[in-house]
């Protein structure tokens, strides 16, 4: 694996470049100087909990013949005051859609949040991740 940054302007935005040619922008907090051309760093480590939790759900439910029509992803986070401000607590809400089996679903949460989600291991070292969903029929 292997990510490249360029930096874009004289101040704090970079842009990342993956293997396959994928761009994402990243910029610091306007409170020191960023200019909101992109996520912060921080915010990325929540887009990779998001996608990575994510990715596991759709895999696991997918092999357990589960129809997933749909799944939208929640995350609220807080950050230590002291230094260097690491995430405290993460909140992650799963709104799935479809005609789904409540007791697969959280067994596919189960096996997401404690095996599959290498993201999810590494920042349940330092924070407290709580992972809740709802399931909607319609």
């Amino acid at each position: 694996m292997e990510i490249k940054l360029k930096r874009k302007n004289d101040k704090f935005n970079f842009e990342a470049t993956n293997e396959g040619g994928q761009l994402v922008e990243i910029d610091a907090n306007p409170a020191i100087g960023g200019e909101g051309k992109g996520f912060r760093p921080m915010e990325m480590m929540l887009v990779g909990l998001g996608g990575c939790s994510g990715i596991d759900m759709v895999n696991i439910l997918t092999k357990q013949k589960e129809a997933l029509a749909d799944i939208q992803i929640d995350i609220n986070a807080t950050r230590r005051s002291e230094e260097p401000p690491i995430f405290d607590v993460i909140d992650i809400n799963f709104r799935l859609y479809g005609e789904l089996n409540e007791q697969k679903v959280q067994r596919a949460l189960n096996l997401t949040f404690e095996k599959y989600c290498s993201v999810a291991n590494i920042l349940s070292r330092s924070a407290k991740i709580n992972f809740t969903y709802t399931i909607n029929r319609d």
